[in-house]
Formats: structure tokens, C-alpha cells, sequence
């Protein structure tokens, strides 16, 4: 049996029982090794492998792959290829580091391919020529419509019959570790005459997945949804960190904007929807209304089963767990997502980047941002040092982790992690009027 297909194979490398990359995930990233050099690689426990140092020697002739593949900065060429080669190269990654593999007696030529997880640092992983984010929750919806608008009709009327999302801002995209400013911008209270600038003083994480695409159709094709998942290289967490006073008073009429482009963290490694199979979940039923033909979808197996988690960690102390939700809630699956995005001849290239949206479950602990777990700030969680939070602090550390785990095979995406920065000063009279 293929080592990618037996849940009980095992690497001859390290790995704990409490990683999230075993020999059956395989992901993708780009990592700085310790000479500076940037090249493509995978994971297993807690070592890198540098897959330029594989093809270089030999270890993936047979497969046929471009020179230099994967001496590069960004994973879109590789993305670039396809399902067929994404699914060759990580078979013949986890065929080499199975226990007992030619390679495992290799200590020179290993030397040239591991690095310890420590040594080098996991940066973004592809370049984001687009950005695309959902509003694909319904309980995250109903949330914030019963907040801002009416209990009663929180849902506005096209949100049961297509997936609703908005293009936002690749250029601020950053990987795990990235620092993140407190952003400046408008606001106005409702009782505030006139709006006023200066830092956000509600800002907030936004607990997402995001999937990353390959090459879609040329011309003007779109991706029928029951192929849609072909064209998904993988997945990753994401937060959509946002300013919720800023974009309470710029949303209407045409969605965010100054809110969410300020910032958005992703984590390093993408864990392909091979490594996911096993944990696949039914979507949530869709039949008062049920969808347009084009979005039409069997519902069995359509989301995945990932855990998530949500921790702050005041500056100096521990982190607190403020949310514990999970992937499988999204009410529009991936595949409607994608299916909806092309649906007019729009283009997508490999390395676009689709979020989720914010996910949250049906109950309280397990709603995914400040913004409802808060109530917008008037039921404010305490953190472990006893202070209180309704928003993002200065200096506070958002974590986000997810994994999926069933008989005994976990498979995760280890962690996004990022620290909010005060505000820039900025002063009017200091600003050239050129």
C-alpha cells in the first residue's frame, strides 16, 4: 500500500504524535534556508525538505518537471501545472521519506535536503495576484445583520441564493509572524454628529480557511461546480483582520473597503485537499431556497472536517483560547464558492487566494471574531492575566490553528499567528499638498 493511503505509515524522520504534518499530508510552502537562499519545500514533523534539492538530484526525473522548478520564491509555476503533477510530486515525497526507502541510509544527500523547522523561516507561499473573500457562514451572517440591521432580517435577500463575497487587496497579504498596524481611518458613532479620523479602536480578527487555486479555463469558461475542487491546489488559515468601526460606517453602499485592506495573515503551509479526503463533512442542507442549477451541489462530503482555534495572548502572558469552531459550518462548500466566482467568464490564475469568510458555529464560543463573541464589545471576554477584551489590543497576539483528526490520523495546518502593532501618527499639516 502507498504510504499516502495506509493512515498507519510512518516516516523515518521525526514526527509527534501531536503533529499536524505525519508522512500523510505532504503540504507546500517556500522557505528562506539558513544561506539566504529562497526554495520550495514540504514538511514532515519538524523538517523541511527542500525540493529543489530533490530535483537536483534526480528525484523527480522520471516526473518530467521544468528546470528549476522549484528554486523559486513562489509556488505558481508548480501550481501552474496541475492536479496530475501536484499529485505525483507529493506521492514520490512521502514514497521517499516512508520508513525503510533508499533514501533513509542517504546521510550526505539527506544533508542537502533537510532542515531542521527552527533553522529556516516559512514565508508566503505563493504570490497573490488576486484576492477574493466570501461571506459564506450563515451563522456569521445572521450575526452581524442582527447587529446592524434587523433581528428579524438579518439575512439580507440574496444571501440563501448565491455565495456573497467581495474583491479585496492582495498587496497586504503577509505570512505567520508578520506584525500587523493598527490601521487609521473613519468612523462614526451614531450618536456622532460628524465622522471623525484617527485609529481604529474596534479591531478585530476574522477566523477564516483559505483556498488557493491552480490555472482555471482559458477564455471565457466557467468552472461547473461538480469539477470546481479540481482546480483547488489547497488550503491554509487565514485571518481577515478587520476595523469594524471603519467599516461600520463605509460598508454602504458598496461593501468593504478601508476595513479589511489593511491587512490579512495567512499561514505558510498549504495542505492539499488529497490530504484532506479523509475528513471530508456534508455541507449544510440548502433547500428553502434551494440554489440556482449552476450552484446545485450534493451536499454529502462538499465541506471538510477541520478543527479550529482562536487564542489571544496579551503582551508578556499567556494566551487565552476565545474560540473553538470548525471549517465543516460553511452553509456555500468551496466548490459553490468557485463555481459562483466564474460563472461570468471571470478569469482565476494559479496562486489566487479565496477566503472563506468568517466562520462561525451555532453557539457563542464557537463564533469566529471579537465583533460576535463580544456582541460588538458590550460582553467582553477576560483573557488569562485578568484583563478584559471587547476588540484587539495593542500588543496583543491573535493565534489561529486547525487540524483535522479521525482514527487516529491528524492532519493540520499548524498555525497563523500575528501581533497588532499602535497606530501610525499621522498629522495633516506634516502631509505635502504636491
Amino acid at each position: 500500500m502507498h504510504p499516502l493511503s495506509d493512515p498507519k505509515s510512518q516516516s523515518f524522520l521525526p514526527v509527534s504524535e501531536q503533529s499536524d504534518f505525519p508522512l500523510q499530508n505532504i503540504p507546500f510552502g517556500v522557505i528562506e534556508r539558513p544561506d539566504e537562499l529562497f526554495v520550495c519545500a514540504s514538511r514532515i514533523g519538524d523538517t523541511a525538505l527542500d525540493l529543489n534539492a530533490l530535483q537536483q538530484l534526480g528525484y523527480f526525473d522520471d516526473l518530467e518537471l521544468p528546470e528549476g522548478l522549484f528554486g523559486q520564491e513562489a509556488l505558481n509555476e508548480f501550481i501552474s501545472l496541475g492536479r496530475p503533477v501536484w499529485r505525483a510530486v507529493r506521492s514520490r515525497i512521502a514514497e521517499l521519506y516512508a520508513a525503510g526507502s533508499d533514501l533513509e541510509d542517504k546521510s550526505k544527500q539527506r544533508a542537502e535536503i533537510e532542515w531542521p523547522i527552527a533553522e529556516v523561516e516559512a514565508v508566503l507561499p505563493v504570490f497573490i495576484g488576486d484576492y477574493t473573500d466570501f461571506y459564506a457562514s450563515r451563522e456569521h451572517a445572521t450575526n452581524v445583520g442582527s447587529m446592524f440591521r434587523d433581528p428579524a432580517n438579518a439575512l439580507l435577500p440574496n444571501w440563501l441564493h448565491l455565495p456573497v463575497g467581495y474583491h479585496g487587496r492582495s498587496s497586504t497579504i503577509v505570512e505567520s509572524g508578520v506584525n500587523i498596524r493598527r490601521p487609521n481611518g473613519q468612523s462614526k458613532g451614531p450618536n456622532d454628529p460628524a465622522p471623525v479620523f484617527g485609529p481604529s479602536i474596534k479591531v478585530d480578527f476574522e477566523l477564516e480557511m483559505a483556498f488557493i487555486t491552480g490555472d482555471g479555463p482559458t477564455g471565457e469558461t466557467p468552472i461547473p461546480v461538480e469539477r470546481a475542487e479540481e482546480y483547488i491546489f489547497g488550503l491554509a488559515l487565514l485571518n481577515d483582520w478587520s476595523a469594524r468601526d471603519v467599516q461600520q460606517w463605509e460598508y454602504v453602499p458598496l461593501g468593504p473597503f478601508l476595513a479589511k485592506n489593511f491587512a490579512t495573515s495567512i499561514s505558510p503551509w498549504i495542505v492539499t485537499l488529497d490530504a484532506l479526503a479523509p475528513f471530508r463533512a456534508d455541507r449544510p442542507n440548502q433547500e428553502d431556497p434551494s440554489p440556482l442549477p449552476y450552484l446545485q451541489q450534493d451536499p454529502k462530503g462538499a465541506n471538510v472536517d477541520v478543527h479550529l482555534e482562536v487564542s489571544i495572548a496579551p503582551q508578556g502572558h499567556p494566551e487565552t483560547v476565545v474560540c473553538q469552531s470548525n471549517f465543516k459550518h460553511m452553509y456555500w462548500s468551496m466548490a459553490q464558492q468557485l463555481a459562483h466566482h466564474t460563472i461570468n467568464g471571470c478569469l482565476i490564475n494559479a496562486g489566487d487566494c479565496m477566503g472563506s469568510g468568517t466562520i462561525s458555529g451555532p453557539e457563542k464560543g464557537s463564533f469566529g471574531s471579537m465583533l460576535e463573541i463580544t456582541w460588538n464589545g458590550k460582553e467582553p471576554v477576560t483573557l488569562s492575566d485578568g484583563s478584559q477584551r471587547g476588540f484587539i489590543e495593542d500588543h496583543d497576539t491573535v493565534i489561529m490553528r486547525g487540524y483535522c483528526k479521525k482514527d487516529g490520523l491528524r492532519i493540520g495546518f499548524g498555525e497563523v499567528s500575528a501581533t497588532l502593532l499602535p497606530a501610525l501618527s499621522w498629522n495633516p499639516a506634516s502631509t505635502s499638498k504636491n
